[in-house]
């Protein structure tokens, strides 16, 4: 069987041969393979400008990524067999990593998946689709995925604004069994009750554990502050490793309810208040009551999320961390993250130093983080590498 084929203007196959794995829409030779001859989601062979072919990928000629190479073998077929054999890949990386069943079992195209993102929640599988081609192949996913694993429940969390950009619904729901109540997750020694069907994303983030696991060790003794916190992920481990006082501000009502859930189901409710606040606002007022924090933990959602919105996100971002670094005690310490990608490990350091030096801070960096290794970043693509985490001491000025 032989696929239509896509060619791409010369030299636009320069990336996908050093590794990449996506098209966009002005490498396409339209002259060639017109784009509004293929349907969403359509199997289609690569083909470099001077004939040779590069690979078998699945197209979207209404996106900006238009296409996405799923294998570098011509006329691969995509069946069954094709995601039983990939998501047994991710598993075997996975069980080198980890001793228990709470990971990120697919991360998209590090793991040769393009469009697909699988949590693992113990028998629980929280799968987020986010292109036309892999939802037009979901059946046989689900149906390897549950070949594979016997799960109790499959759940698709198609709620991302990823999907509109490919033209798909915004539907979350359980394609298989049922799900478990409660559902209960196991990060760092500690236990949390999660929403999969209700929370953002998968229902959970596992890409911080471990700068979350150094946070904890960081806390004993300390008042902390943990900005947009969730379900408690920081601040319920920093309570159990003996925090004085952990205070936990997020948006969300819901969210804040599942923390204090959580600060009991691991016995440090006592040591927990919880705060439905926007963080700028509890924070301006943190500091106009003068609240200081031994160690603050600033872990914002995606604030850029695209390229355009570069400016107003930076400064976001900037001002975060300014009102931050006021209301850390003497000697105290920030922990600043960002998981925009357009927000790069050199935006966060210059935004940290230009903020410490505006307040007359001595600020250094003691340690740094990124993703966990379910999250593994494949070298030829840097969009893998989103996450970036600054350890910071905080001292008066020299």
């Amino acid at each position: 069987m032989s696929y239509p084929e896509i060619f791409l203007k010369k030299n636009e196959d320069k990336r996908l041969r050093l590794g990449h794995l996506w098209v966009f829409s002005n490498e396409v030779d339209t002259q060639r393979s017109p784009l509004d001859r293929f349907r969403a989601g359509e199997l289609v062979q690569l083909t470099g400008h001077d004939g040779k072919a590069l690979g078998t990928a699945y197209v979207n000629p209404n996106a900006l990524i238009c296409a996405r190479l799923l294998s570098r073998k011509a006329n691969l077929k995509v069946g069954t067999h094709f995601f039983k054999e990939r998501l047994a890949t991710a598993l075997t990386l996975r069980e080198k990593l980890f001793d228990r069943p709470f990971y990120r079992l697919v991360f998209g195209e590090s793991d040769g998946l393009p469009g697909v993102v699988i949590d693992r929640f113990g028998t629980v599988f929280s799968v987020q689709i986010t292109t036309a081609g892999i939802e037009q192949r979901k059946d046989v996913l689900v149906s390897a995925l549950t070949e594979l694993f016997d799960p109790e429940a499959v759940v698709l969390k198609n709620d991302t604004g990823h999907r509109q950009l490919e033209g798909l619904g915004m539907e979350s729901e359980i394609v298989y069994g049922r799900l478990p109540e409660p559902l209960i997750i196991e990060e760092n020694g500690a236990r949390f009750k999660i929403d999969v069907l209700g929370g953002q994303k998968t229902g959970w983030f596992y890409d911080h554990r471990d700068s979350r696991k150094r946070v904890a060790r960081l806390a004993q003794g300390r008042r902390v502050l943990d900005l947009f916190s969730y379900t408690g992920a920081w601040g319920v481990p920093a309570a159990m490793a003996g925090a004085l006082e952990v205070t936990c501000v997020d948006g969300s009502e819901a969210a804040l309810g599942l923390a204090e859930e959580n600060a009991g189901l691991n016995g440090v409710g006592p040591s927990m208040r919880f705060v439905h606040e926007d963080v700028f606002e509890f924070l301006k007022r943190a500091r106009r009551e003068n609240q200081l924090f031994d160690l603050v933990v600033l872990d914002p959602p995606a604030l850029i999320k695209r390229k355009k919105d570069f400016k107003q996100g930076y400064e976001a971002y900037r001002r975060l961390n300014h009102l931050a670094l006021q209301v850390l005690a003497k000697n105290g310490v920030l922990v600043s993250a960002s998981c925009s990608f357009h927000l790069g490990r050199d935006h966060l350091h210059e935004l940290l130093r230009s903020s410490g030096r505006h307040i007359d801070r001595h600020l250094v960096f003691f340690a740094s983080g990124g993703q966990g290794g379910d999250h593994p970043v494949d070298p030829a693509i840097p969009e893998t590498e989103y996450l970036k985490t600054f350890f910071c001491a905080v001292s008066s000025s020299l």
